[in-house]
């Protein structure tokens, strides 16, 4: 269960400068139509950035729920929901060729490896509500909170709040469990989700046995589908008095490779446990780079002046919608031609979704790349967010 969504939309952007550092941009919706002439045909340096919109998830950590039935069709509640009630699960989060996350190194097999909690953390008031609080605790942070009500119609998802603070309200209520939940049930959610505009399928596809590191558990199979904005699959099991203890969720480019997979398996509770100290400087960068001699190569900062290209990768992890990502590349030390600190140019893009992400690459002019020390500036909002040092040598 989750109040989840993600946004998709697939720009190009080519620019394209020359020694004497003049730049300009087209715009090219790749899935639509050629590209426009290039307006500087003649020039040598080119500089693509791929930005797609929202490949990635909004609302990637999953909401797991306060559930009840009705009295009629059941005495006790799905899970118990008393303040306090904590649930740990170990995650793996596995990336697409080509990114990564800062300060988190992956183990052998390329996943990422983390414990999360997510517990009740009371009440709160919202348009004159009064909703179930669920917070999810990673690394000291509290990722999101989930704001949930529930009535005869099972478990609605009204509102959350990211790790930035900003209020998602989803229109109608978002409905994570239709009761009565039994095989062959179904049901959608066609609202919106903020700005954006969702639909989901879920249904409950089959029931039995799945062992997970707290134990061995009798649970419901539920499969969702997410169409819109853009595509992404739940995979889920969820037990009756324990909540999830399995969940899945898949996210892929509009070319089906993989973008992001996040699972979660329960290795303890539901219990009464303790809120996890906060850390305020905890938060994860706002957006993350790294340089390498192919798309999807290894990082690395120093390049000789022959190397035909170099991807500069980034990738958003706290964008607003509608938030500007600008890049700024700077030759700091080039000898007698440029000055100290010489501003090459910029490019820049407006990004939908908290994870954007894209490539910038940098192809090589006919005489070879100038020697020297580079750095390169990430911008949100005209805000510095991230810096690069490169080197090219003989």
């Amino acid at each position: 269960m989750a109040c989840e969504h993600k946004s998709s939309a697939t720009i190009e952007i080519d620019v394209q400068y020359s020694r004497s550092m003049l730049m300009t941009a087209r715009r090219v919706h790749r899935d639509r139509g050629a590209p426009k002439p290039n307006p500087f045909p003649n020039i040598s340096w080119a500089l693509r950035r791929t930005a797609r919109r929202g490949e990635g998830t909004q609302f990637r950590n999953i909401l797991f729920a306060a559930l009840f039935l009705p009295a009629s069709a059941l005495a006790a509640p799905l899970i118990p929901t008393a303040t306090g009630t904590a649930w740990r699960y170990n995650m793996a989060e596995e990336l697409g060729r080509g990114f990564s996350v800062p300060d988190v190194k992956p183990d052998a097999g390329g996943k990422i490896r983390l414990p999360v909690l997510y517990r009740i953390a009371g009440t709160e008031n919202v348009d004159g509500n009064e909703l179930l609080k669920f917070e999810m605790h990673r690394s000291g942070v509290v990722t999101n909170t989930d704001l949930l009500t529930v009535d005869e119609r099972g478990i609605l998802c009204s509102a959350r709040v990211n790790v930035d603070g900003e209020f998602i309200k989803f229109n109608p209520p978002q409905a994570m469990i239709a009761t009565p939940l039994k095989r062959g049930a179904s049901w959608n959610f066609d609202g919106q989700a903020g700005d954006l505009k969702v639909h989901q399928h879920y249904e409950v596809i089959g029931e039995g046995d799945v062992d997970v590191p707290a134990g061995k558990f009798h649970a419901f199979r539920i499969h969702g589908e997410q169409t819109s904005p853009s595509p992404m699959t739940i995979d889920r099991w969820f037990a009756l008095g324990t909540g999830i203890v399995k969940d899945v969720t898949t996210m892929r480019a509009t070319n089906g490779d993989l973008l992001q997979r996040i699972s979660l398996e329960l290795a303890d509770g539901p219990k009464i446990a303790d809120r996890p100290e906060v850390k305020p400087d905890a938060a994860p960068k706002r957006i993350s780079v790294s340089f390498a001699r192919t798309r999807f190569g290894k990082a690395t900062t120093t390049f000789s002046s022959d190397t035909p290209q170099i991807f500069a990768r980034w990738k958003g992890h706290r964008l607003g919608k509608g938030a500007k990502v600008r890049a700024v590349w700077i030759a700091e030390n080039l000898g007698e031609d440029f000055p100290p600190d010489y501003k090459v140019d910029e490019a820049s893009a407006i990004v939908e979704s908290p994870t954007s992400h894209g490539a910038f690459t940098l192809s090589r002019p006919d005489d070879g790349w100038a020697l020297g020390d580079y750095r390169a500036e990430f911008y949100v909002d005209d805000v510095l967010v991230e810096t690069v040092k490169l080197k090219i040598v003989k």
